[in-house]
């Protein structure tokens, strides 16, 4: 059977003209997930132990991610619902808190500790059983509400990893005493101010200390605090109102993020949580603190969860595997288990808003991208987003987010940070084979080994209009030496232009990629002088067109290195063996639905290269920019 896998009512193109997708399309969703993990619990439920690579807290933690992840999903399911959803639902989880916190019942739950995998699930517990409490809590045994307590209190005066973990224990702390069990108010409000060092405007947060930009911003860090208000009952007071603004303004951009057809851009860590890139929209209109249309809430988020749904997530078992689309661990994390993908339960938040809710009632909205080209500066993370209309593609330009700790810490790249760009439509080449080499989105210093420069720190010097700018220090295998690579990318149309200022020894080469296109199928490559190309057959292009600095162009192709698809190809530029001291490389960087002429385009391109006035880049329509 092709996808989707899930069986879907019939869409409403009056209602939601953009997707089709109504309330009903979301609740079957979530049926069709929680039914789909159904089979793989444990006799009492406390577990869900679900086939795939185990993560590293071992089976048991696995199981418990299980139960907590699916019960968020369901949490929100029921409550949603009023509770009129089917019993057994409820039935199921309450008999999992039951035995995972009955050390007797032979799948107990592991206690909590420090900086344990544990307080993850914890959380989701936590929110669940405030969420559900008339249905689940309110009718569970004295004794299991007793144990359910005492499992919880593990977290009371605990130590979290200093990062979006210290809301875990704020929320589950928060559950503790919204029942009257102790806990400890300075676990709490440290939890809240901890956060508040993080925030450096806009709307964004670094996931701890550094340059941690990625969707944890939103759902997590703006997630968490609005769901601790909820819990708290103080959705209203002076903490909720400045996390309402906090999200607020981080909405402002967000629907920028997000592609045509509904992907979200392919950057960060936790991929395989998906449409949880949905959930800071929701809570903005649960919380009341969104700048959005209702229709463009509901368009946003029905586009993303439908956009996995038609490439078949959740699978042919009814399972969200460790991926995007299919199974890809080199997009995981080595302590993601099977279960951590139903993070995307998240994304279901929205089905707390009753069925009357504006945001379910009105018509849809398009986004952002599907009513014109645009540019947007986020200065805070270092990026610039551009999103073209007619083929719906929107690029992620990234010059300031390496998920890195502060100097002199030591420091390493990642391939779903380091790159200079990402996009909704392209992933990188980010399995081991090909994350070696480093071809795709990157400017690297190569020696005679064929041993890429690696970006491992980025220096932001600035984000602006159409314009943004970094640098990172390149080193080589036997070589202590700091080469300085800087770049500024300059955007004009569906354009990139990066102009690279390079310091390098003698006898190295400079490469640079452009974006990986991956398919079922190999894409086209075609070369010529200065320029390469790659080409999926449904007319999405890569293309690096070298305007200066350049000598030889050619494609990267390879197999199982990407999480778009098996066959991967990626276009790329490289210099002559350079004299040493300082040079500067200026390429046209194009992804595009449209059928690219890298030929003219490199004849229609002026470039002139200045010593005292810098770079000077002119396009056919008069448009002069300058790096």
């Amino acid at each position: 059977m092709p996808a989707p896998y899930v069986q879907l009512p019939a869409t409403d193109r009056v209602l939601s003209p953009r997707t089709g997708w109504t309330r009903a399309h979301w609740e079957a969703v979530a049926d069709s997930l929680l039914a789909g993990v159904a089979p793989y619990a444990t006799p009492g439920f406390a577990q869900y132990r679900l086939p795939g690579r185990a993560g590293w807290s071992g089976v048991v933690c696995d199981g418990l991610e299980g139960y907590a992840r699916t019960f968020l999903l369901a949490a929100f399911r029921i409550a949603g619902a009023g509770g009129d959803v089917d019993p057994r639902l409820v039935e199921r989880y309450a008999t999992g808190l039951a035995a995972g916190t009955d050390p007797e019942s032979g799948e107990p739950w592991p206690r909590l500790t420090d900086c344990s995998q544990q307080m993850v699930e914890a959380a989701s517990v936590a929110i669940g059983l405030h969420e559900t409490r008339p249905w689940i809590w309110d009718r569970l045994d004295t004794r299991v509400q007793e144990r359910v307590v005492d499992w919880l209190s593990g977290f009371v005066g605990r130590r979290t990893w200093d990062n979006n973990w210290r809301l875990f224990q704020v929320v589950s702390e928060q559950f503790l005493a919204s029942v009257g069990a102790p806990y400890a108010q300075e676990d709490i409000d440290g939890g809240l101010d901890r956060i508040d060092d993080w925030y450096l405007g806009d709307g964004w947060y670094t996931d701890g200390d550094g340059r941690n930009f990625d969707h944890y911003n939103g759902w997590a860090l703006h997630l968490y605090p609005l769901l601790w208000a909820r819990i708290a009952g103080e959705e209203d007071g002076e903490r909720a109102k400045v996390h309402k603004e906090r999200l607020g303004a981080f909405l402002g951009g967000y629907a920028h993020f997000f592609g045509g057809d509904g992907a979200p851009l392919h950057q960060g860590r936790s991929l395989a949580y998906r449409y949880a890139a949905v959930a800071p929209v929701w809570m903005g209109a649960l919380s009341g603190a969104t700048p959005y249309a209702p229709g463009l809430t509901r368009r946003l988020a029905s586009g993303a969860v439908r956009h996995f749904t038609e490439r078949g997530v959740p699978d042919e078992r009814g399972l969200l595997p460790l991926g995007w689309y299919d199974t890809f661990l080199p997009s995981t994390q080595p302590y993601s288990g099977p279960a951590s993908p139903y993070w995307a339960s998240k994304g279901f938040l929205g089905l707390l808003l009753p069925p009357d809710h504006e945001v379910w009632t009105a018509r849809e909205l398009p986004l952002p991208v599907e009513e014109a080209d645009r540019y947007t500066a986020l200065p805070v993370p270092g990026w610039l987003l551009h999103g073209t209309r007619h083929d719906g593609i929107v690029r992620l330009v990234n010059h300031g987010s390496d998920h890195n700790p502060p100097e002199p810490d030591d420091a390493s790249d990642d391939p779903h940070y380091a790159k200079l760009g990402y996009s909704t439509h392209t992933a990188p080449q980010s399995a081991p084979h090909a994350w070696g080499r480093a071809v795709d989105n990157h400017i690297a210093l190569v020696d005679a080994d064929g041993t890429p420069s690696r970006r491992v720190r980025i220096h932001p010097l600035g984000t602006g209009d159409r314009r943004a700018a970094s640098w990172y220090a390149a080193r080589l295998p036997g070589d202590d030496t700091e080469y300085r690579v800087e770049t500024t990318s300059l955007l004009h149309g569906p354009w990139e232009i990066r102009v690279h200022r390079v310091e390098a020894p003698p006898g190295v080469t400079v490469r640079e990629g452009g974006h990986a296109l991956a398919d079922a199928r190999q894409p086209a490559a075609h070369t010529g002088p200065h320029w390469a190309t790659a080409r999926r057959h449904d007319g999405l292009t890569s293309a690096v067109v070298g305007l200066h600095g350049w000598q030889e162009a050619a494609v990267d192709r390879d197999v199982e290195a990407n999480a778009l698809g098996p066959h991967s190809a990626v276009p790329y530029l490289s210099s002559a063996p350079h004299p040493g001291g300082r040079s500067v490389h200026v390429t046209l960087v194009v992804l595009s639905g449209d059928a690219v002429h890298p030929a003219e385009l490199r004849e229609a391109v002026s470039v002139t290269v200045d010593g005292a006035a810098g770079v000077t880049v002119g396009f056919p329509d008069g448009t002069e920019l300058r790096a």
